[in-house]
Parts: structure tokens; sequence; C-alpha cells
């Protein structure tokens, strides 16, 4: 198993394969359906700087926080998926965390950002269990859909895309 540690450098990532098992410690974003077409209008139009949430070499988690704890969401869908490519390109996010299988073509623009998809199985009380901190950054009248930044150690998950290679082919 593979230990990291966010932010992200580039040469973690490129060694990473797919099938990997790593072990994720430090923060990660947490957005879903509701809160990642937001971050993506903003980091489009230039203005996500003035937030002042660096996402270099992060990761985000597709996952709403609750006092239950947090679970994967399907990354597959239209607000989740279509929001990789401007988080990778424009973001510098680095791991998109979630589950279920992704397009192909987000699988090549994966690759060519020096970005993965990581799966992580749905079990939340496990994860509250890792989860050390958590703070609202943005969008708070979204409740648990809001934008979050969690602190976490141990994380596991799975690498599924990764060098234009998915493990659901």
């Amino acid at each position: 198993m593979n230990h990291i540690e966010t932010p992200f450098c580039e040469d973690t990532i490129a060694k990473l394969r797919v099938g990997d098992v790593v072990s994720i410690s430090g923060y990660i974003f947490c957005g879903r359906d509701a809160v990642l077409p937001r971050i993506c209008k903003e980091l489009e139009a230039g203005i996500w700087g003035k937030r002042c949430i660096d996402l270099q070499g992060g990761v985000i988690f597709h996952t709403a926080v609750s006092p239950a704890g947090v679970g994967p969401t399907s990354s597959n869908k239209l607000e989740i998926e279509g929001s990789f490519e401007t988080l990778s390109k424009l973001g510098g996010i680095k791991m998109h965390l979630g589950k279920g299988a992704i397009r192909s073509e987000t699988v090549k623009m994966l690759a060519d950002n020096n970005a993965v998809f990581a799966i992580i199985p749905p079990v939340t009380a496990l994860l509250e269990s890792q989860t050390l901190e958590r703070e609202c950054v943005a969008w708070s009248e979204l409740g648990m859909e809001a934008l979050y930044r969690i602190k976490v150690e141990n994380y596991q998950a799975i690498i599924a895309a990764a060098k234009g290679k998915s493990v659901y082919e």
C-alpha cells in the first residue's frame, strides 16, 4: 500500500497505476452535484482566487458531509464527472475520489493532466473515524452538500483511472 499525503506533487501522481491501493492523509475537499458546478463556474470566470482556497495538488471527494459521516456518491453523475476537467486543468486537482465507472474520455483527460480517479468503498462509519476535522469553506447554505475541507488520516482508496487506463475497462 502506498501512503500519500496531500497536497500531492506531480511525481506522487505520476507514480500511481490502476489497481494501486493508497492510504491518503492530509486535507481533502468534499463536494458533489450541488457545489462542483459552482466551483467550475468560478474557476472558468477567473474569480476562484478571491476565495483564498488553494486546490493545487488537492483531492476532491465526491461526498456530502453530514453528522453521520462521509461516504462516496456516484462519480459518473453529469454534474460530478463534468467537473473533472475544469477542476484538474484550472484548479490543479490531482485526485478525484468517489465510486463507479467513468467515461473513457474522462480517463484520457485525467492522463493528459497527470491526475487520477480513485474509488473508495461506501463505508461511511469507518471514514468518519478517520476524519479528524471538518470545516465548511464555501456555500454553507447548501448544508451537507456545501464545499467542505476535511482533515483525514489513512483514507484508503484504489486507483481506478491513471495513465489512460481504467479498472473498469
